[in-house]
C-alpha cells in the first residue's frame, strides 16, 4: 500500500498547476471511504482539498484530475497516520519539488514575478530549457532530472499565466518573452548557457540568440513551431490553432465563446498521461485569453530575418510525421542557420518529447557537450 500512496502523492503534486486554477473544491470520483486519507495527503502537501463524488457529475477538467489520481478502494488502509505522513514526505522529496529550487524572478519590464526553477550544481555548465508557451515547468521534469546530473539547469513558467494576476495589458511580444529568459539567467547568476528550446520555445530561443548572442553558447530546437516561416508548410493543427487563437486573443468574451471548441481540440490530441499538464492554459476562459495572446505572438513571428546572424552551433530536431508542428519549418530554419545540424526522426512530436526518451536525452547531452568543446 505504501507504493500506492507514493504514486498518489506524486499524482497530487503533478496535478497542482491545473487544480490551483480550477474552482474549489475540485471534485473527484472515488470511494467515500478515501476522504480521510486524501485529506491527510493534501494537507501534508499544502494542496487544496478535494471533494469526492461520482464520475458522471464531473466536468472535463475535474475528470482529467480524477483519472490522473485514480483513487481506489483500500489505498493506505493498512498504514497508520504517522506512516502516511512519512511516506508522503519521502515521495514529495523525490518529486519535482525535491529536484528543483523554485524562486520568483522579477522580469525586466517590471511585470509580475515569474516562477523559475533551478536544478543541478550551479558550478556546472548551464542549460536553460525554453519550454512551450503556457506549460507548467514540471512537464519538463524528465529533462531537468537527466540534464541536472551534469549541468546547471534552469527554466521558468510563462509570464501572465502562473502565479499572480498579470497587469491589465501585459507585454506579450516575443522580445518581452525573450527578456524573461535573460531575467531568469541573471537571477541565478548565469552569464552564458545552452538554450534547449521546445515547440514555440524555439521562437523565443532564436529571438534571445538574435538579441544577445554573447549570452548563448549553443541552441537545440526541438520540434519548433515555426508556423510563420515564409514558404514552409503548416499542419492542419497549426492552421486551425492560429485562427482560433487570433479569435480568443481579441478579448475574454470571445475566448469564453470558443473555449469549449479549443478544449475539445486539445483534449483529442494529447496523451492521457500528460493531459493534466498539457491542458493547463485551457483550464479557464480567462487563462485561455491570456495564453492565446502570448502564444499567438509566437506562432505569427517569422524568425527568418534573424537566422543568418546566429553563428552559434544549433541542433534542429523534428520528425517526418510530426502532425503538430510541421517539419518543413524546422528544415527551413536549419538550412538558413550558418552552423546547424538537422536531425529528422522517423516518428515523434513535441508532446512525446516530454516523456524523456533516453535516445533523445543522450542526443541532447552529446550535442551540448560537443558544442561546448569547440
Amino acid at each position: 500500500m505504501a507504493a500506492e500512496l507514493r504514486r498518489l502523492t506524486r499524482a497530487v503534486q503533478d496535478a497542482r498547476p491545473l487544480v490551483d486554477v480550477l474552482r474549489h473544491p475540485v471534485r473527484l470520483a472515488g470511494p467515500p471511504g478515501l476522504a480521510s486519507l486524501l485529506g491527510r495527503v493534501t494537507r501534508r502537501l499544502g494542496a487544496p482539498e478535494f471533494a469526492l463524488t461520482d464520475h458522471d457529475s464531473l466536468d472535463t477538467f475535474e475528470r482529467l484530475v480524477s483519472d490522473h489520481l485514480a483513487l481506489r478502494d483500500g489505498m493506505g488502509e493498512d498504514l497508520s497516520p504517522a506512516v502516511v505522513d512519512e511516506v508522503v514526505d519521502a515521495a514529495a522529496r523525490d518529486g519535482f519539488e525535491g529536484l528543483c529550487t523554485r524562486e520568483e524572478v522579477v522580469p525586466a519590464d517590471g511585470g509580475p514575478p515569474l516562477p523559475a526553477y533551478a536544478a543541478g550544481d550551479p558550478r556546472s555548465p548551464a542549460v536553460v530549457i525554453v519550454a512551450a508557451c503556457g506549460m507548467p515547468a514540471r512537464l519538463c521534469e524528465q529533462w531537468m532530472r537527466f540534464l541536472s546530473r551534469t549541468h546547471h539547469v534552469l527554466t521558468w513558467e510563462t509570464r501572465g499565466l502562473f502565479g499572480q494576476d498579470p497587469p491589465a495589458e501585459p507585454d506579450v511580444g516575443v522580445t518581452a518573452q525573450a527578456g524573461d529568459l535573460f531575467a531568469v539567467m541573471d537571477h541565478f547568476g548565469v552569464r552564458r548557457a545552452h538554450l534547449m528550446c521546445l515547440c514555440g520555445g524555439a521562437v523565443i530561443g532564436l529571438a534571445a540568440a538574435h538579441l544577445h548572442p554573447d549570452r548563448v553558447d549553443s541552441l537545440s530546437l526541438w520540434h519548433g513551431d515555426f508556423a510563420a516561416v515564409k514558404g514552409a508548410d503548416r499542419t492542419h493543427h497549426q492552421q486551425n490553432l492560429v485562427g482560433l487563437m487570433e479569435m480568443a486573443a481579441t478579448g475574454p468574451d470571445r475566448a469564453a465563446a470558443i473555449h469549449p471548441v479549443l478544449c475539445q481540440t486539445m483534449l483529442s490530441s494529447v496523451p492521457p498521461d500528460l493531459a493534466h499538464l498539457v491542458v493547463y492554459p485551457y483550464a479557464t476562459p480567462e487563462l485561455l485569453h491570456r495564453y492565446c495572446r502570448l502564444n499567438g505572438e509566437i506562432m505569427t513571428t517569422d524568425v527568418s530575418p534573424w537566422l543568418a546572424g546566429i553563428d552559434r552551433p544549433v541542433l534542429v530536431v523534428s520528425s517526418h510525421d510530426d502532425e503538430t508542428a510541421h517539419p518543413a519549418g524546422s528544415k527551413a530554419v536549419a538550412a538558413a542557420l550558418p552552423d546547424a545540424v538537422l536531425h529528422l526522426r522517423a516518428h515523434g512530436d513535441h508532446i512525446s518529447l516530454f516523456k524523456g526518451d533516453p535516445e533523445l536525452m543522450d542526443m541532447a547531452r552529446d550535442f551540448i557537450d560537443s558544442a561546448a568543446a569547440r
